[in-house]
């Protein structure tokens, strides 16, 4: 079994309920799938930001593709301003 792929109990790997969204359900998933993989070793950078450095790329990524490259409109849809969009996806090396 991979460092990724780690079996929980069987009370432990379906918490669905019926409000909570796909993307809601997934993200809590990996992040005990995370925890469960790390143990009590800490996380030097912050969960959080982690987090955010994982999965904002991809974000970026997927909404710009969707939108073929308008940043306008990707960035309205992130609800961000376009400026901030070019500059995220500048740190993400997506320019």
């Amino acid at each position: 079994m991979s460092l990724n792929a780690v079996r929980l109990p069987a009370n432990e790997a379906v918490r669905e309920s019926p409000s909570q969204s796909a993307l809601s359900e997934c993200v809590s998933r990996t992040v005990r799938r995370y925890l469960a993989d790390i143990g009590d070793t800490s996380c030097d950078e912050g969960l959080h930001a982690l987090v955010i450095r994982e999965v904002e790329g991809p974000l970026l990524r997927e909404v710009l593709a969707f939108h073929d490259g308008n940043q306008s409109r990707a960035a309205a849809v992130l609800g961000i301003n376009r400026a901030t969009l070019r500059k995220k996806l500048a740190a993400h090396g997506l320019l």
